[in-house]
């Protein structure tokens, strides 16, 4: 097992800040594809060195890589298997009636705001 020093941690640490501080300005662009790469991008760049450096997971056995693999699997096969029904109004079986009754609420409030000005 490699022995690290503190210094390597407080390396790994200020790089950890930096991709914070990326991550946080880049919305700040109101570009959204530099916000999705700075949410999504960073996000994962900054798991992977915690996981490497600070969980030590590179000198463990193969066995958790292939774990970690079967994992992610697991999630992207959940968010592919709920995301069309959560970004959707209306299923095959069933309607998501307090959606549209705050989409309804909310173009009424914007409707009466506009009528009041003119």
């Amino acid at each position: 097992m490699a022995e690290h020093s503190a210094a390597h941690y407080i390396k790994i640490w200020k790089i950890l800040l930096v991709l914070l501080v990326i991550s946080v300005l880049g919305p700040m662009l109101e570009i959204q594809i530099v916000t999705l790469v700075t949410a999504f991008g960073i996000a994962a760049v900054k798991a992977y060195l915690v996981a490497k450096h600070f969980m030590h997971l590179n000198v463990e056995k193969g066995y958790i890589r292939q774990l970690l693999a079967v994992c992610v699997a697991f999630m992207v096969l959940l968010y592919m298997a709920v995301a069309p029904d959560v970004l959707k109004h209306d299923g095959q079986n069933w309607v998501n009636d307090a959606s549209k009754a705050s989409i309804s609420k909310a173009l009424q409030e914007q409707t009466g705001d506009t009528n009041e000005r003119h």
